[in-house]
């Protein structure tokens, strides 16, 4: 269809939705044309009750990949029309199992020869294609079992946004953001230390000029996220990784990613081979990123800060 030509890829649902609509009506007709009554959406339930025999709705949901009220819907109108019988007796009384009633069965006998008519004409259409669809819906369906359309399509939106993301170095003038920017995700969930307050008041004096960094995120030249590297003064670690804040309205742009990428990049041309980090366990999504970029679990050092339960390392030997 030309509809589709003009909307490209971004209407596979629709041109997907539209086959399946066609096949359908189709397949309507090709049970008329055997006089044979039956729903097409009988089908999944019919062939495992016809193949395997006798089963729950619970066994027979999770067969067909259908939900447990909709094979109950579809088990429903079968039995009205004669084709199945439900609340046969079991060791377990607590299950509905269900079976083909004669007239099933013989049905089933009936429409053998329907289903070779089928496929052959479906092995006829695939011998004239250039790709095989069958094949290719085995793959695809795969592929969104391993990640789905929605998550590949979150990957792409965030690597288009992470492009208008600036990663440069702190100034003055950011001083008021590095503070808010940590004090809105740490009372979100636990409540600001001593520790806190001496280096996001006085990032200059605290990381600064005892060596370390802080890197600014900028998304559209507004500073939506925040790192420091802070100069450690054990000889186990060089630098800490530390004081990571993205605001909420930036989540989604791959800003943590990119800040804990700098880092890493900044403590390489410096010359140290290890990062340290502290953090919370329920902080999942920082944990994971941190897992991400290679971050290990470690027994660190004695903590100034309370909330702290994980602390982690990455050594840049192994990367």
């Amino acid at each position: 269809m030309s509809i589709f030509e003009k909307t490209g890829k971004m209407a596979l649902g629709s041109r997907l939705r539209f086959m399946a609509t066609s096949i359908t009506d189709e397949a309507v007709k090709i049970y008329e044309l055997y006089n044979v009554e039956f729903s097409t959406k009988w089908f999944p339930v019919f062939f495992i009750l016809a193949e395997e025999g006798e089963k729950t709705i619970t066994e027979i949901a999770n067969s067909i990949g259908h939900s447990q009220p909709s094979v109950t819907k579809i088990i429903k109108e079968m039995t009205i029309a004669g084709l199945v019988i439900d609340n046969l007796n079991s060791k377990d009384k607590r299950k509905n199992v269900v079976a083909l009633t004669d007239k099933g069965t013989k049905l089933s006998d009936k429409i053998k020869l329907q289903y070779s008519d089928i496929d052959k004409a479906i092995n006829g259409i695939i011998n004239e294609a250039t790709h095989n669809l069958w094949e290719a819906l085995a793959e695809w369906e795969f592929l969104l079992e391993q990640k789905s359309l929605l998550k590949r399509v979150m990957e792409q939106k965030k690597l288009r946004e992470s492009k208008d993301v600036r990663i440069i170095a702190y100034q003055p003038k950011y001083q008021s953001a590095f503070k808010l920017l940590n004090e809105e995700w740490i009372s979100n969930y636990f409540e600001m230390e001593e520790a806190d307050y001496k280096a996001l008041d006085n990032p200059e004096e605290y990381i600064l000029s005892k060596g370390g960094k802080i890197f600014v995120a900028l998304y559209n030249d507004e500073p939506l996220g925040v790192c420091a590297l802070i100069k450690m003064d054990g000889k186990k670690y060089d630098y800490e990784m530390a004081k990571m804040a993205v605001s909420p309205k930036a989540q989604g742009k791959n800003i943590g990613w990119l800040l804990g990428q700098e880092i890493i990049k900044t403590v390489k041309e410096l010359g140290a081979s290890k990062i340290y980090l502290e953090s919370n366990t329920i902080l999942k999504p920082a944990i994971s990123l941190y897992h991400k970029m290679g971050f290990q679990k470690i027994i660190g050092n004695p903590t100034p800060y309370k909330r702290c339960n994980i602390q982690m390392e990455l050594n840049l030997k192994n990367k």
